[in-house]
């Protein structure tokens, strides 16, 4: 009797919280469209806001705290702490691509560039539309001597956020070393 109870319960738990998952989803390809169009930077900043309010809800209280420990530990840079909550996010939901980008993060403040880009494909085959990502995958080629991926990687961040400049000012840096000097 107390299986099917516990077996109920985490059904119920998991089909209240698919549609929230969903409707945030929604709601940031939404966002995401108005932020390809968007007129100006003011306009791009307040709907980047909202997306990233849109991607960090995960649909678990739990999840969303260590999320936030996580995140917590990063602004005063206690790293393996920051490491600790993030692991644990991405074990106990590893569909949720916002754990695997706070890993991500931490990896790139370490300079441990190789499982930054790991956790940054993680992200990316989760939510291929997480620019902030793209945005990492670039800056980590930039670093480590690839010009070519690190230049294609800012482009596909220009698309979906076209005023974002800081990544105007690397293509710019880049151009040369991809596309060589026109004669």
């Amino acid at each position: 009797m107390n299986i099917k109870f516990t077996v109920t319960a985490v059904l119920a738990v998991v089909m209240f919280s698919l549609p929230v998952a969903t409707s945030a989803q929604d709601r940031a390809s939404e966002l995401l469209e108005e932020l390809a169009q968007a007129e100006d930077a003011t306009e791009a900043r307040r709907l980047e806001n909202r997306i990233f309010s849109e991607w960090s809800k995960s649909g678990s209280a739990a999840m969303d705290l260590l999320l936030k420990r996580g995140t917590d530990a990063m602004e005063v840079r206690k790293f393996d702490a920051a490491i600790e909550h993030f692991r644990a996010l991405t074990d106990h939901a590893p569909d949720f691509a916002e754990g695997w980008y706070g890993l991500a993060l931490v990896y790139y403040e370490r300079e441990r560039f190789g499982p930054a880009l790991d956790a940054l494909e993680r992200v990316l085959s989760l939510n291929p539309h997480h620019f902030p990502a793209l945005k990492g995958v670039g800056a980590i080629n930039e670093q480590v001597g690839k010009p070519v991926l690190a230049y294609q990687a800012y482009e596909r961040v220009l698309e979906m956020r076209p005023h974002d400049p800081e990544v105007i000012e690397a293509l710019k840096r880049l151009e040369v070393k991809v596309k060589g000097v026109e004669l």
